[in-house]
């Protein structure tokens, strides 16, 4: 790998969190006007079809058919899940920033489970900076002010422990089974899988009514483009990459990055516990992120070993 692309690599995170960070904007624009596993389900389709496009343009390797199950398995968990939990959970009025809240809890979720199905190791200083992301992402919306207020409904609690569950569990899933795998074939495959989960869930529970005014177009023109061709084909590249607690402390920054993105485009302020909840979540990703002094594998030999990026 050359200097610039070694260069380039090292802003595929920020980038990855200014996009991923925009996918709650685009779902309120979007839902007034449609239920939420049809507006999924719609932009699956588009998605798939963009795909295609640039598998042909690209000429991306095929798949074997062990392969696409994988990656099919993945797209039901890490977009089918978390995607339909999300969009469910706020469409039944959850307040945004509980929703924000449990979300964050994924690299905690995620450090655990490699911790016991993996076998990956954390030091001690990088289980500290996970604790200080989840603190730094409650202190945001603390800040905020957001789910001060609002009716909790079970059911959306259970969409978001099952959108939480899943790119949590799907991450590591990628980590041990999508190694090698095409980043265009493998996705391709993943939104194959959560195309026909939308479509099940939309056809058997809702009505498919649609006001098309031109926020929903504009919402999901950049919910296909901006989040599940952009951001999802950085989102596998930094999962084949890197290690899995590493790659998951950068979701720890999109709560912040989004209270900003708010205070810039709808002029809310941001109180000073939340400029230190920033403060203090950039730093548990550093820690978590920071190289150890001492070389050793995060993953044992046994499982799926991290490819590193020269």
């Amino acid at each position: 790998m050359s200097d610039f692309q070694a260069r380039l690599v090292r802003w595929v995170p920020l980038l990855f969190v200014l996009l991923w960070s925009t996918g709650f904007i685009g779902a309120k624009y979007g839902l007034p006007y449609i239920e939420p596993f049809y507006l999924l389900f719609i932009r699956m389709l588009l998605t798939l079809v963009v795909f295609a496009l640039l598998m042909r343009i690209f000429r991306a390797r095929a798949l074997g058919p062990r392969q696409a199950l994988h990656q099919m398995v993945v797209g039901l968990m890490v977009h089918g899940a978390y995607l339909g939990g999300v969009f469910a959970a706020i469409s039944w009025q959850m307040p945004a920033g509980i929703a924000s809240l449990l979300v964050g809890l994924q690299p905690l979720l995620t450090a655990l489970i490699a911790w016991q199905w993996l076998g990956s190791r954390l030091r001690s200083l990088q289980w500290v900076g996970l604790l200080l992301g989840l603190l730094g992402v409650a202190l945001v919306l603390a800040g905020r002010g957001s789910g001060a207020s609002g009716e909790l409904v079970w059911t959306a609690l259970l969409a978001l422990v099952l959108a939480l569950v899943g790119i949590s569990v799907g991450t590591l899933y990628q980590k041990r089974f999508g190694q090698g795998v095409d980043l265009l074939s493998g996705s391709f495959y993943q939104y194959l899988s959560t195309a026909l989960l939308m479509g099940l869930l939309s056809f058997g529970f809702e009505t498919q009514k649609v006001d098309w005014q031109p926020e929903l177009f504009l919402a999901l023109f950049w919910l296909v483009v901006g989040l599940s061709v952009s951001a999802i084909l950085l989102l596998m590249l930094m999962i084949r990459e890197g290690e899995a607690a590493r790659v998951a402390s950068y979701f720890y920054l999109v709560p912040p990055v989004t209270a900003l993105e708010a205070w810039w485009l709808f002029d809310e302020s941001l109180a000073p516990v939340a400029l230190g909840g920033i403060a203090i979540a950039v730093l548990g990703v550093y820690l978590v992120i920071r190289p150890a002094r001492v070389t050793a594998p995060a993953i044992p030999a046994t499982g799926a070993g991290v490819k590193g990026s020269g």
